[in-house]
């Protein structure tokens, strides 16, 4: 398997052009976030990923997580990376510093976060879901919890996970079945068992600190009667150090596609009657709570497709220049040449390399918003921001995994049959990404979330924000995309036509909606991340005209957005008529139609 190479000036060129970095230190809060900080803390998280986490993706899954008569063991390289990551403090950047944290910008965490899941995405999912844990107990905990579990959770010396599916209830988490009892002594005897939990058990960390949604007695009926539990591994003393276990276990590992080394346990709560759990927030509102970590982790979620996709582009791009086969086509001399050379090859990495960076672009966006929504100075400005990192989040999540698929499959391409074979690693990527478009909300509901409620928030003032701002940035253009101009003001009109269609026109029911809301979440996907590749393009076009930068870099960033308008585009813009269409042809089966023999 070849290398990973952290993209530190990619990654610093999106944080600069549609991230925010140079207006990190305006921000309240984030005045020591200056870009010599900025820069130092990427160029180490880079070293870290390619030298230390990198190695262990391959080894980890071909040996696995296993469950033992002691719990979870996981791969035996993972030490060293567990013990990596928390002496450098990795999961505090974004803490508050009230509990041990560094108090940096999302967006900073973000781009750490991208790096380590390129390097191993089964391992980041323990930090990514210890940080949504974090976010949600700092949101709703009492103080008390907050003082007890925070500080070992943000130096990752505990870990998080969180429970929510069970065999009967998968997206429907309305009707979950875990039970909740409460105590004399203000605790809750917790009941039940949860499927799909990722790292729900693990031998690198000292306790593993659950949240589980469980039912009340007596409680409202779907989602409106669902409570939070705080449910530790190892009880903690008053004094903050461990005490016994809690009536918590493994009841198996799941044998999955990809991701081998990250467990996925069914989890069983109170086989003894003695699972002790503490509520987390107000009765009843557990799924307003839970997607507070739900909402943190979509986008790290989302990112997970941009990371794997910029690993397996690199990947097949080492291949593509090693690999010796076939004279080049309209060459005079026969001889073979790398197939780094042939043109179809070539599509593949270039439509690869332009689908992650505008992936990529479309989550730092998002994080950007979120930080100014958290710490802008203002009320106005928090809002504005807040409305579009909410519009933002499902497309960051079900565009950007769906991304993650398509590159990690284009990448197999470039290995030909050897791509077929496990050996070469190329299949890993693939079988690894496939889980994302499912995790944290399958990606049919994130575009059901989006034209159901992120569209009509604020009567639909933040789209309109939106789309204000292409069609202002699209008018303006000239130079070097000038050409582009044309094709990406059509998306842009595409894009608004169909939001006006579902919306301002209106379908005669909801059922219709429901049928445009997957081409319209692609749609609107493909459109932002051309927008935002055309600004990368321009402010590319700057530095070359003022000699900042390296110019090899900087003409690859137009070549590359050139490409994702008049290439990648129009495919999408023909969605509009699939959405103005809404679900006629999909529901004009019966039943019974759909069966075979």
């Amino acid at each position: 398997m070849s290398d990973y190479r952290a993209p530190l000036e990619e990654i610093t060129f999106a944080l600069e052009t549609v991230g925010g970095l140079r207006d990190w230190d305006s921000l309240p809060g984030f005045e020591e976030a200056g870009e010599d900080i900025a820069l130092a803390v990427l160029e180490e998280c880079g070293k870290m990923a390619s030298e230390v986490i990198a190695p262990t993706n391959r080894t980890g899954d071909t040996e696995g997580a296993k469950l033992t008569s002691d719990g979870v063991v996981t791969p035996a390289a993972f030490k060293p990376v567990f013990e990596a990551y928390r002496e450098g403090g990795w999961n505090t950047l974004a803490s508050d510093p009230d509990f041990g944290g560094q108090g940096l910008p999302a967006t900073l965490a973000i781009a750490v976060t991208e790096m380590i899941t390129s390097a191993n995405m089964a391992f980041s999912l323990c930090p990514l879901l210890t940080a949504g844990a974090i976010e949600a107990i700092a949101a709703h905990g009492s103080d008390e919890i907050k003082a007890k579990y925070l500080p070992k959770m943000v130096s990752f010396e505990w870990t998080g996970a969180m429970n929510l599916t069970e065999p009967s209830a998968g997206s429907d988490v309305g009707a979950l079945k875990a039970k909740a009892e409460k105590q004399a002594d203000g605790t809750y005897l917790i009941k039940g068992q949860k499927i799909f939990i990722t790292w729900g058990d693990h031998d690198q960390a000292e306790n593993v600190v659950h949240l589980v949604l469980a039912r009340l007695p007596g409680a409202p009926e779907g989602t409106r009667g669902i409570s939070m539990f705080l449910v530790p591994k190892y009880m903690v003393n008053e004094d903050g150090s461990l005490g016994a276990r809690n009536d918590v276990r493994v009841v198996s590992l799941e044998h999955k596609l990809g991701i081998h080394s990250s467990p996925t346990c069914v989890m069983s709560f109170g086989d003894h009657d003695a699972c002790i759990g503490y509520i987390v927030g107000e009765e009843n509102k557990g799924m307003r709570n839970m997607f507070t970590m739900m909402n943190h982790a979509r986008i790290g979620v989302g990112l997970e497709g941009v990371a794997v996709a910029e690993r397996a582009y690199q990947h097949a791009v080492a291949y593509a220049r090693d690999r010796v086969q076939s004279a080049a086509i309209g060459a005079k001399s026969r001889d073979s040449v790398t197939i780094i050379h042939h043109p179809d090859v070539r599509r593949l990495l270039l439509t690869s390399r332009a689908l992650t960076e505008a992936a990529r672009a479309i989550i730092y966006r998002n994080v950007w918003a979120v930080d100014r929504a958290h710490h802008a100075a203002d009320v106005e400005t928090r809002r504005l921001a807040q409305g579009e990192a909410d519009l933002l989040t499902p497309i960051s999540k079900a565009w950007s995994t769906d991304i993650g698929v398509e590159v990690s499959s284009l990448a197999l391409q470039v290995f030909g049959g050897m791509g077929f074979i496990e050996e070469t690693g190329a299949a890993q990527f693939y079988r690894d990404s496939r889980i994302a478009p499912i995790y944290e909300g399958t990606n049919g509901i994130q575009a059901l979330d989006l034209v159901g409620r992120k569209l009509n928030a604020d009567g639909g003032e933040h789209w309109h924000a939106l789309i204000a701002e292409m069609r202002s940035f699209v008018g303006g253009l000239d130079r070097a995309m000038a050409g582009s101009k044309t094709t990406l003001g059509e998306g842009v009109d595409a894009l608004a036509n169909a939001a006006e269609t579902l919306f301002a026109n209106g379908f005669e029911g909801i059922v219709d909606t429901a049928g445009a809301a997957t081409p319209y979440l692609k749609l609107f996907g493909t459109v932002l991340g051309g927008y935002l590749l055309a600004r990368q393009a321009v402010a590319a076009e700057r530095r070359l005209a003022s000699g900042d930068g390296n110019p090899g870099f900087l003409k690859a960033k137009i070549t590359t957005a050139t490409f994702f308008i008049e290439q990648l585009l129009p495919p999408a813009i023909a969605l509009l008529g699939p959405i103005k269409a809404g679900a006629t042809q999909l529901m004009a089966m019966d039943e019974a139609d759909f069966a075979r023999g």
